[in-house]
């Protein structure tokens, strides 16, 4: 595992310099999505033992899920980048389960095409995909997009952080976006937390 998830996080560092992918997206997020990942995996895998067959597949696609994200690089070119960070420590039908995972993973993907039916790899999908969304109850995140992406001065990404946040993370919940036990636990707490943010009142001051 320790191989596999190096790789992993080399393709991030490696990927986010060639392709300009920020902070909100890179390196911490991947991390971030990760500890959401195997928290949720270690509650679920003893009622769900088959996950254990599933957790390489599990970490790497948490890890490297934004490197072929369509507001960076173009998905084609990303699955084929990470596929050649991960090809020695993937096998073949490892890296399409992986691949599958996470280019259908996206809030907007689920939203437009609802979730994908992948049978025994259905459990694995909905950890990472509500990791990525746990790892999104993070204003800051949203800032940072702001002003790397958009090119926005702090202010200005502070109003429109704000504007996304309470109108699509603050309705995760509502929206069904949480399906297993782990996910809606920790959806909730984070919400819980989120509501009291001070930096969500601060566009008062702007």
């Amino acid at each position: 595992m320790d191989t596999l998830l190096d790789a992993a996080f080399d393709c991030v560092r490696t990927m986010s310099a060639a392709y300009e992918i920020d902070e909100s997206h890179a390196m911490k997020h991947a991390m971030d999505v990760l500890a959401y990942t195997i928290q949720s995996f270690q509650f679920h895998q003893a009622h769900h033992p088959y996950l254990l067959q599933q957790q390489r597949v599990l970490y790497a696609a948490a890890v490297v899920h934004d490197m072929c994200d369509k507001k960076y690089v173009d998905e084609s070119v990303g699955l084929y980048r990470i596929h050649q960070h991960l090809v020695n420590h993937l096998t073949p039908e490892e890296f399409n389960h992986l691949s599958t995972i996470i280019t259908t993973i996206s809030y907007s993907t689920v939203r437009t095409h609802g979730f994908p039916q992948l049978n025994e790899w259905q459990l694995a999908y909905h950890i990472v995909r509500e990791a990525d969304l746990l790892a999104s109850y993070d204003l800051h995140r949203c800032i940072l997009y702001g002003v790397y992406k958009e090119k926005l001065p702090y202010s200005q990404a502070l109003v429109r952080a704000t504007a996304l946040y309470t109108n699509r993370v603050l309705r995760y919940i509502g929206d069904g976006m949480f399906i297993t036990a782990f996910g809606h636990a920790k959806a909730h707490e984070l919400h819980g937390r989120a509501v009291l943010d001070p930096t969500l009142r601060m566009t008062e001051l702007f």
